[in-house]
């Protein structure tokens, strides 16, 4: 299955769930199972995310965006984030009243359906789970979903707590420990987006790593001035001043392909631009 196909079948799984939950939340008078549902639109929208750049991945750039389209995604996650937060203060403002003025939920229709939206998210993550062994995007994707069904699990289990007890403020509490998932959740993706956009260092990548790994390549004197940072997501870019020994243009061109090769093969970079110095000869730019 390919990444695109199961991105779209996880994204239908999900919509699915939060619409049968938003539905049931309001026939239950359940908050936990109307937050879960908020829950799930934070991950619909991250799997939203993740199939834009599976999409925009193959979209050439052009004269005037020449890295591409990658960081539409990362736009698009700052206003998300924020109505996403928005809606977390409801629910807890919501949560406060309903635990002076407590509200007992219909246990029935809550637990069934959050059973069927915690079979709703296997289907999901079942959908994600071969190709996310080789896709950190996809698996990316797949953490967010399995949230999701952690958030229907504390559901199910709070709807059969309050049946046995009759204890009518276990779902107000509930509510409130998925709206503090959702807002961890939230923060994360947006600092995520902050980053790209502030161009910092890509999470997980060490620039030294980097720097000392191109001083390994043969001819390779030493290196400077380097910069990495993130188009998008999981696009990421580098540009470095290098030293070469004196040499002809031929070897020179050689030593380019082998840096290009291990950054693409070792750190995942995709847009590499490197000047090469030397003390004894011209500069040469190559892109």
């Amino acid at each position: 299955m390919s990444a695109r196909r199961g991105l779209t079948i996880a994204l239908a799984a999900s919509v699915a769930v939060a619409a049968l939950e938003f539905w049931g939340g309001l026939r239950s008078h359940s908050l936990a199972l109307t937050t879960d549902a908020v829950h799930v639109c934070t991950d619909i929208f991250a799997l939203v995310l993740a199939l834009t750049a599976s999409i925009a991945a193959t979209r050439p750039a052009d004269v005037r965006r020449t890295f591409g389209y990658g960081r539409i995604e990362i736009l698009g996650a700052l206003v998300n984030g924020t109505l996403l937060l928005v809606a977390t203060v409801v629910i807890a403002f919501e949560a406060a009243r309903r635990f002076s003025q407590p509200v007992q939920p219909q246990t029935t229709i809550m637990t069934i359906v959050a059973t069927a939206g915690l079979i709703l998210n296997a289907v999901a993550a079942l959908a994600l789970r071969q190709r996310g062994e080789r896709d950190v995007n996809v698996r990316a994707a797949l953490f967010h979903v399995l949230g999701d069904a952690l958030g229907a699990i504390a559901v199910i289990i709070g709807g059969i707590a309050i049946a046995l007890t009759h204890r009518a403020w276990i779902d107000p509490a509930l509510s409130l420990l998925v709206a503090a998932m959702i807002v961890a959740g939230v923060f994360r993706l947006m600092r995520e987006a902050a980053d790209v956009l502030l161009e910092s260092v890509p999470a997980g990548l060490d620039p030294d790593a980097v720097e000392a790994r191109l001083r390994r390549i043969a001819g390779v004197g030493g290196v400077h001035d380097l910069h990495v940072w993130s188009i998008g997501s999981s696009s990421y870019a580098l540009s470095a001043h290098v030293l070469l020994e004196d040499r002809r243009i031929s070897e020179a061109a050689s030593v380019l392909r082998e840096i290009d090769e291990c950054l693409k093969h070792d750190f995942r970079i995709g847009h590499v631009t490197v000047q090469f110095e030397c003390d004894d000869c011209p500069v040469v730019v190559a892109h």
